[in-house]
């Protein structure tokens, strides 16, 4: 099974700059996307009747045009859960739970944290909170999450990680967050095959980042340690255009 998933930084723009002819060549079984910006009457509609699979989008309640994450897919998941079951997450559109045979799905556009201290505490709680939820379902089947978690791991995961060591996106605590979920035995699948520096998902469109791969990898698939054996590839689609992000992915082993 081929997982892909993107920020696409507004699904609207992001059709008209070719996200569906994206979508039609790499022909996964699964897309995530994450920071829509669209209600679901917004979407566009070449995304909604693709053949052969379906599609799901959740959208923030109270402010149009900001967060939001869509989930279309070749095989029907056995249940889909809008949200975490926690309000005052839930009703900003942030994620898309869809549970599979063999694991379930995360798609997740974890909070920016950058704009005040209050949007940061969120950000921490919101991240607690999703620890604790993904914790208690991996005792019970295999986890995949993906979407844009809004942090750099390692100083290794940013270009310039000490002029940021003081912005939120690279702070300790955000860090020892990503810690914990490594610890608690959520694998980073990208890192799994490739130790390599300079490989980001993420450019800062204002200052022409983008050419000269100034950038961060904010974008993961992590999964549960149980789903190792079955993990193929992970990678990082940098030539894809069309967000201020690019694609990652993921190929398991299962149907």
């Amino acid at each position: 099974m081929k997982l892909l998933c993107w920020n696409v930084n507004g699904v609207r723009a992001a059709y008209n700059k070719g996200l569906l002819r994206w979508i039609e060549d790499e022909k996964a079984d699964v897309y995530c996307l994450q920071e829509t910006k669209a209600s679901k009457e917004q979407v566009p509609k070449g995304l909604c009747d693709l053949p052969g699979y379906s599609s799901h989008f959740v959208s923030n309640e109270g402010k149009g045009g900001y967060s939001g994450v869509g989930l279309i897919t070749k095989k029907e998941p056995n249940k889909i859960v809008d949200g975490l079951g926690i309000d005052r997450f839930d009703r900003e559109g942030r994620s898309i739970v869809a549970h599979y045979d063999d694991f379930v799905l995360y798609n997740v556009y974890f909070p920016n944290g950058k704009a005040s201290a209050e949007r940061l505490r969120f950000k921490m709680d919101f991240y607690e909170q999703f620890l604790a939820i993904v914790n208690e379902m991996k005792k019970h089947k295999g986890v995949v999450i993906c979407g844009d978690v809004n942090t750099a791991h390692k100083e290794i995961d940013l270009a310039r990680p000490k002029e940021n060591s003081k912005i939120s996106g690279f702070l300790p605590e955000e860090r020892g967050w990503m810690d914990s979920l490594v610890a608690s035995g959520f694998v980073d699948t990208y890192r799994h095959f490739d130790p390599s520096p300079e490989r980001y998902s993420w450019w800062d469109l204002k200052t022409g980042a983008r050419q000269r791969n100034v950038g961060w990898r904010i974008d993961y698939f992590l999964i549960s340690d149980d789903l190792l054996p079955k993990l193929r590839s992970a990678f990082i689609q940098k030539d894809v255009m069309g967000s201020d992000h690019c694609p990652v992915g993921i190929e398991l082993d299962v149907e």
